[in-house]
């Protein structure tokens, strides 16, 4: 029967406990002890069975129980404290306030769009490690103060639900979110009707409502389409997170790129700076373009480029396989309407999302074109960068790998959040209140050595045993809701030990993720699971896509050598992996186990939660490991070797694992003092929070973008639209010029000699016959020898300014390649008729074969990256 009417009850809270309304529509909670543990005094089980949803236990708690905790003076108490901590919070002076009274610009803003974020168990909009990164990014901001919103979907069923059939093959549900039940909250106009912000599809609009969450100091926007106005296909645009075909996916990516900017525009919110968390939101850039020539009277060049000076993008993805790619017809279909405004043909529109723009036929690349209308590009880690600049480097051509302007800026966790509460407690003790906002330098970080063995170990042990207890309630309800029998259901609750070594490895279950790497040698396994005196045991989790029956066989596997005779109470599979799930496993495991196919774990921050509660990572040098002590603070999988057999290096790996375990782990684990205490292993938990808990977080990962991309990025549009974007257009007229200029550009000559007793010109290079064979051998130097450059130019039209010339010199490899060169610029020493001359030095610090190469790139004041326009020129 459809209701007549329909109406949202919101729960009545007695007057006394009207505090713990504030306190549930903000997320606070999720970071916050304190406040945890006042839900979770009204009445526990309901914040089991609810997720953790403050919301909802209001929603659902009986008004006599209200009733009678309006009366608890030890609750009231309980409740201020949580309050008062939230106003203290909010009021508290910031990070940003401090690094940023300079240079601030006036209504400075930052936008931070992405298609998932993962902030609490309660709010299933994320899938996996995209969204936590992007959860972890909006607390921190709110820590630091950054004036930043966040943009994103509001899906009605989220990502889906996992459960697993008797064969163990996973199985998805998809239970439709109860918005009205969440902390969150509908934005409406000031008549009090909802806010709603329209996107035009081909044939029809689209209509769209704004929710809220209130994210400590900040807000998230989310864009939900389920509203009647829209046909039941457009309802489902937000309807799951990375479902459906390209069409669904297509219309998501709208949705979330031009619908965040309408949303945004109907929210009053103007920023300075566009964050582009992945490329799904990159048609953010078309829109904004758009509306710069429609409001602003520019042309495509102009709006184009102060579109692009606000704009910054982060790629998570290590893999081509693993971006967005659209066929031309779908954008045709699409967006046909944006290059008709922009005044492009068709294929110059293409090009913006082609890495090879003269091949017709190639899809259009959201990577690609969020880099095209970036100017700040980051991977997730060093060695992503470093993947990165290699998968994306054509789009920078005759420019040498190691220079693609694709920088690191490594990912990191919020360590409130991911601290468990006791291990947060341990160090409010020992380091203070602050420890989190101290910086990696900061000495504060060396009392952790301070930390008693004893009371750590004590502390580890019992978060592993409510692991264990976790577990095996989890399994217990797991088969009964498969019809186990009654001797099955009571074996659930015996599996594991709470005092054994205990592994993790939670994560999605991708193949190139290798989760049954460990199989590989299943009696070497199992000898270790079945030691009477050094036992060691598994718990895994994760999720598979639900359209990858590869990675779903890798679940399947596992489960059923947890069910072989002898290792059933040694090896648990836990299902539905979520933030809850990992909260307790990066706490009560041991030994944190990572084996993907390098370099294909872009950053991981699994490994970084369990190094900031001391548990030792084991783990292939890739993603965020590579970057970490890895020895003192866990184990090294391998060298970062790399090898053309699959099979082979399946079974290295595995063959190492196997005998770091048996030589090392778990020896080091079960030695024991007179104590009863494993010294050596506590000393490693230690360097694990000292060094990986400051360096691997948020804290440290955001405060690195505002200073590297947000404030100069943000400094940099400020420039570009003031006086009507005039600086923007001078600088399209410039870029003009020098386009028309740049190939005329002619190198006469250039002179290279040393200075010092020599004074013969040298050679710029290396003579060589047709084989390849050197025929003019290198002058020898010394070390340390400055060598002068000298270069005349024919400029023709173009000015000394509009160009740098640059030196570059290194190392010369097999292929006579200069090989992770330096660049330095040259200084313009005037002009000999119409020759400019510029001249340099350079000297080498290293023996060997070096060599010396010489290019020009364009040069502008206002020209933000000097790659930017991808002009390059070498002399030869």
């Amino acid at each position: 029967m459809k209701a007549l009417r329909t109406f949202r009850i919101a729960p009545y809270l007695p007057q006394p406990l009207e505090a713990l309304r504030e306190l549930a529509y903000n997320l606070h909670f999720s970071w916050n002890v304190e406040t945890r543990r006042l839900f979770r005094r009204m009445q526990p089980q309901l914040w089991e069975t609810s997720q953790h949803n403050p919301v909802q236990l209001l929603g659902q708690i009986d008004q006599a129980r209200l009733d009678e905790l309006a009366g608890d003076e030890g609750f009231l108490a309980h409740m201020e404290r949580a309050s008062q901590q939230l106003h203290t919070y909010l009021a508290a002076p910031t990070w940003y306030q401090k690094h940023r009274q300079d240079g601030a610009v006036e209504g400075e803003c930052f936008a931070y769009f992405s298609a998932e974020f993962g902030l609490a168990d309660c709010l299933p909009i994320y899938s996996g490690g995209l969204g936590i990164l992007a959860g972890d990014h909006l607390k921190s901001a709110s820590d630091l103060g950054l004036p930043l919103v966040g943009v994103g979907l509001l899906y009605q069923k989220g990502y889906f639900r996992q459960y697993l059939n008797p064969d163990g093959w996973q199985q998805e549900r998809y239970p439709v979110n109860d918005f009205y039940n969440m902390p969150l909250e509908l934005e409406h106009n000031p008549d009090g009707s909802e806010l709603r912000i329209r996107v035009d599809y081909p044939n029809r609009p689209v209509y769209a409502r704004i929710w809220r969450v209130r994210v400590g100091r900040i807000s998230l926007y989310l864009l939900d389409t389920n509203i009647d106005v829209n046909s039941q296909y457009d309802q489902n645009i937000t309807d799951e997170l990375y479902g459906g075909d390209k069409d669904l996916r297509i219309h998501q990516e709208i949705m979330l790129g031009i619908g965040g900017i309408a949303a945004l525009r109907a929210l009053g919110i103007s920023p300075t700076l566009f964050h582009m968390n992945e490329g799904h939101s990159a048609f953010l850039g078309l829109e904004r373009i758009r509306l710069l020539m429609a409001e602003k009277g520019l042309n495509f060049t102009t709006a184009f480029q102060v579109a692009k000076s606000s704009q910054i993008f982060t790629t998570h993805t290590p893999v081509p396989a693993g971006i967005d790619l659209f066929p031309p017809d779908k954008i045709d279909y699409y967006l046909g309407r944006y290059y008709k405004s922009f005044g492009l043909s068709r294929e110059q529109f293409m090009g913006l999302g082609r890495e090879n723009t003269g091949d017709f036929q190639a899809p259009f690349s959201m990577a690609v074109l969020a880099i095209n209308t970036a100017s700040f590009v980051n991977g997730v880690s060093k060695l992503h960068s470093h993947v990165s600049r290699e998968m994306f480097g054509s789009l920078w051509q005759s420019l040498p790998s190691e220079e693609v302007p694709i920088v690191a800026v490594t990912n990191g966790i919020h360590s409130p959040t991911w601290l468990g509460t006791d291990n947060q407690e341990l160090l409010d003790r020992y380091l203070g209140p602050h420890w989190f906002e101290a910086p990696p330098s900061d000495p504060l970080w060396q009392k952790v050595d301070t930390i008693p063995d004893e009371e750590l170990w004590r502390t580890h042990d019992r978060c592993r045993a409510d692991l264990v207890h976790f577990a095996r309630q989890r399994l217990h309800r797991q088969w009964e809701a498969r019809g186990a029998s009654p001797l099955k259901l009571e074996r659930a609750l015996e599996v594991l030990n709470p005092n054994a070594l205990t592994i993790g490895f939670a994560r999605r279950f991708a193949t190139y993720k290798r989760a049954t790497l460990l199989l590989r040698d299943r009696d070497r396994l199992a000898k270790l699971l079945t030691d009477k005196d050094r036992p060691v045991q598994f718990i895994f989790a994760g999720k598979a896509h639900p359209k990858d029956d590869p990675g779903k066989e890798l679940i399947r596997e596992i489960v059923h050598f947890s069910r072989e005779e002898g290792v059933r109470n040694r090896i648990v599979f836990i299902e539905d992996y979520d933030m809850f799930v990992a909260s307790l496993m990066v706490v009560g495991a041991d030994v944190w186990l990572n084996t993907p196919l390098r370099p294909r774990e872009a950053s991981g921050t699994s490994g970084m939660k369990a190094a900031a509660n001391g548990l030792l990572n084991l783990s292939i040098l890739d993603g965020w490991w590579a970057e970490a002590d890895y020895y003192n603070t866990g184990w090294p999988i391998g060298r970062g070797e790399d090898y053309f057999d699959r099979d082979y290096q399946d079974r290295v790996e595995s063959t190492a694992i196997y005998d770091l375990l048996e030589h090392e782990i778990v020896p080091q684990f079960y030695n024991r003092d007179s104590d009863g205490l494993p010294r050596q292993w506590i000393r490693r938990m230690k360097h694990s929070m000292r060094l990986n808990l400051p360096q691997f977080s948020t804290e440290r990962m955001v405060q690195n973008y505002a200073e590297q991309a947000y404030f100069p990025i943000s400094g940099y549009y400020d420039r570009m639209r003031a006086d009507d974007c005039a600086a923007a257009q001078a600088l399209v007229e410039w870029q003009d010029r020098l386009l028309m200029h740049w190939y005329h550009i002619e190198i006469d000559r250039v002179e290279v000699k040393p200075v010092g007793e020599q004074a013969a010109e040298l050679p710029l290079q290396e003579q060589l016959d047709e084989s390849g064979a050197i025929v003019a051998a290198a002058p020898v130097l010394s070390m340390g020898q400055p060598i002068e450059v000298t270069a005349y130019l024919h400029l023709g039209q173009l000015l000394s300014t509009d160009v740098q010339v640059e030196l570059y010199s290194g190392s010369v490899d097999e292929a006579s390649e200069i090989a992770g060169g330096t660049a330095q610029a040259m200084e313009f020493a005037g002009m000999e008729g119409v020759l400019a001359i510029y001249r340099g030095k350079v000297h080498y610090s290293r023996s060997g074969l070096q060599g010396l190469a010489l290019r020009l790139l364009p040069h502008h004041p206002d020209l933000h990256d000097r790659l930017e326009l991808r002009l390059i020129r070498w002399a030869e």
